[in-house]
């Protein structure tokens, strides 16, 4: 309005500044309006205003009036678009639907004008409002009603939360509530390359503009490291990190290596593996080799092996070893099969801590192989055998087992002969043959016969016509005679049949 007069003046420090002043206290009834432009809010709910001016004491002016004032009243309006300067007269001002922000009164007042600024009193005053939803933006105005005061400056602002990563989460820029005691929920997500450790991630942003109260977070994942606090880098070549989290990349495990950026493990060189149980951190292991110095100890039908550990156990703790089993007709391995079922490993075949074993139940006068097995946790992940040494043995001899059965080839009246197969079970070279005989009718072996044979075949003479014999066979070796076949009945011819 007419009565607010934009005047160059100095400020304390003697810049020229543009002032709007006003000082009509010499007359009653004031009423004079100073209006801003029209300010878009950008979306904020609170303002702030800042405001710098000057007030003459009303003491210091002579014959002034009881009208003279020391304080000036602050307002604001809010609008879609602004004001049309056509209707910016006193009579819309006096109707205008403002809203009043505060009545401003200065700290200190001057009582000499200096524009110098060696003795004019500076105010600084600052005050805000909101909550703004009606419009997209705002008029602010000073009402004079009768001081003698100049505006230096007006600064108007609103308040909001820089964006921020904070626990590795992003915050995106928030404006500050309505009121200077909210608090606005900004929602976080991860930086890249991390992931949520706790949901949900949030901050609240007070009334100040700052951040507080924390909550969830997020960390770097697998394959990428913290780096100040904000950043999530990848891990270099040669480095891993196998976990999500705060920790750093590691370097590449003994025996191990990374080609790549952000590996989450290493590889193993070749020839050397991780077990199923192995973690991303443990180096990498090889295969053991063969067990050494292998020696036995037979006893007739059974065998005691002991060897020595292999000189280069993988560098693994959990060396353990197998017993194969052949049975062997020959001295070729082609010749060879594995073994019963019936032969006894004490305390086992598969998986065995020591460095020996006792096998039983073997066959008498039999050669056998024994492949001794020297393997760690990673030898199911090569793709050769198992490193192995052999031993070959054969077993004492012990008595046949008994001859199956008997045939009579031919007979007479006084005589019959007789054959049978081998025992199934020789236990080693067949001697000779033991065959006991007698009348049936007498009833007891006591008045038996008995003869030889080297072969399995005989021929029993001296006998009754027309007369049944009970005969029995057993077979001979080095350790002895086995048992005696079950009884079997063959009979003479009668005199005059052939």
């Amino acid at each position: 309005t007419p009565q607010w007069e934009e005047v160059s003046g100095y400020d304390e420090n003697l810049n020229t500044i543009r002032t709007y002043q006003v000082c009509n206290v010499f007359e009653p009834s004031q009423n004079n309006w100073l209006l801003t432009t029209y300010i878009d809010r950008r979306a904020a709910q609170r303002i702030y205003v800042e405001i710098r001016f000057t007030v003459r004491d009303c003491a210091s002016i002579p014959s002034v009036l009881g009208s003279c004032k020391e304080t000036f009243n602050l307002y604001y309006l809010e609008t879609e678009r602004a004001v049309s300067e056509g209707i910016k007269g006193v009579e819309y001002w006096a109707n205008a639907p403002f809203l009043k922000v505060d009545t401003i009164a200065a700290d200190e007042s001057f009582s000499q004008v200096d524009f110098g600024g060696r003795l004019m009193k500076v105010n600084t005053e600052v005050r805000s409002f909101g909550p703004l939803s009606k419009g997209k933006g705002f008029h602010l105005a000073f009402q004079d009603l009768g001081a003698c005061m100049s505006l230096l400056a007006v600064r108007v602002f609103y308040k909001k939360c820089p964006s921020v990563v904070q626990n590795f989460a992003f915050f995106p820029e928030t404006l500050t509530g309505a009121e200077s005691t909210s608090l606005v929920i900004a929602r976080g997500s991860c930086i890249p390359n991390a992931e949520e450790v706790d949901v949900p991630i949030k901050l609240y942003c007070n009334g100040d503009g700052e951040w507080m109260v924390p909550i969830g977070s997020c960390s770097c994942k697998a394959g990428f490291e913290p780096d100040n606090g904000n950043v999530c880098r990848a891990c270099p070549q040669g480095t891993f990190k196998s976990f999500q989290g705060a920790g750093l990349c590691q370097q590449c495990p003994l025996n191990s290596r990374s080609t790549i950026e952000a590996a989450t493990l290493c590889g193993c060189r070749n020839g050397y593996y991780r077990g199923d149980m192995d973690k991303a951190e443990d180096v990498c292991t090889s295969v053991p080799s063969a067990p050494r110095n292998v020696v036995s100890v037979v006893n007739q039908t059974s065998v005691m092996v002991e060897w020595h550990p292999p000189r280069d156990i993988g560098h693994r703790e959990d060396l353990s070893y197998n017993v194969l089993c052949r049975r062997c007709h020959s001295n070729e391995r082609r010749a060879c099969q594995p073994c019963d079922d019936s032969v006894a490993f004490i305390p086992g075949k598969q998986g065995l801590k020591e460095t020996m074993v006792e096998i039983s139940k073997l066959r008498a006068h039999t050669s056998y192989t024994f492949e001794i097995q020297a393997v760690n946790g990673v030898s199911n992940k090569s793709p050769y055998p198992a490193q192995q040494l052999s031993i070959n043995i054969t077993t004492n001899q012990a008595a046949p087992s008994v001859v199956p059965i008997m045939h009579q080839v031919s007979s007479t009246s006084r005589s019959f002969s007789l054959s049978w197969p081998p025992p199934e079970q020789p236990n080693g070279i067949i001697l000779d043959y033991e065959i006991l005989y007698f009348d049936k009718s007498l009833s007891s072996s006591l008045n038996s016969s008995m003869v030889q044979s080297k072969i399995p075949n005989v021929v029993l003479e001296g006998l009754r016509p027309g007369t049944g014999y009970v005969v029995q066979v057993r077979a001979r070796t080095v350790a002895g005679y086995g048992a005696y076949s079950k009884d079997m009945l063959f009979q003479t011819l009668t005199d005059g049949k052939w």
